[in-house]
């Protein structure tokens, strides 16, 4: 498999989700129609639902309500890539319209695709050639807050202290 990815976001995240059951993984194009089913309600009018995702550390997709923690859906454990992901529904199929490595409790850098691209077609989940959008992220040295970084400002957005450059 590729790199992990520990959890890296605040102490008190993780232990208000510590006790709560981690996402189902979609082992196969089988699970995935079975999450469709369940969660079919939430999907828009458009057809299309963001969720949280994490690819777990035997290289599964698991997906979670938006607003929740991506170490929730990983029941804690470190992940090969996290992020958010949009899937647009093509009748009893899902197809991930958009994805992204957006997760500041795991940080993944865009070298994790690969693990999400293994994860989607284990789910039989049709995605893009790579993430729709990636992120930078960076621990600030003076605080200790992790950012996003957007158009290569390595400023951090609580103390305006620099970040590294990597």
């Amino acid at each position: 498999m590729g790199r992990t990815f520990p959890y890296v976001g605040p102490a008190e995240i993780a232990a208000s989700v510590a006790d709560g059951p981690s996402e189902s993984p979609l082992r196969s194009p089988g699970n995935t129609t079975e999450w469709i089913k369940r969660y079919r309600h939430e999907f828009g009018r458009d057809g299309c639902l963001t969720a949280t995702f994490v690819v777990d550390e035997d290289g599964f997709l698991r997906l979670a309500d938006r607003h929740s923690e991506h170490v929730a859906c990983a029941g804690g454990r470190p992940v090969l890539a996290a992020g958010e992901v949009t899937l647009r529904l093509e009748g009893a199929r899902a197809v991930a319209e958009e994805i992204t490595n957006q997760s500041t409790g795991y940080c993944p850098d865009a070298g994790s695709w690969p693990a999400v691209a293994d994860a989607l077609k284990r789910a039989g989940i049709e995605g893009p050639s790579g993430y729709t959008s990636a992120f930078v992220f960076r621990r600030c040295g003076s605080c200790g807050q992790i950012n996003i970084v957007k158009d290569q400002h390595f400023v951090c957005s609580v103390c305006r202290a620099a970040l590294p450059a990597s």
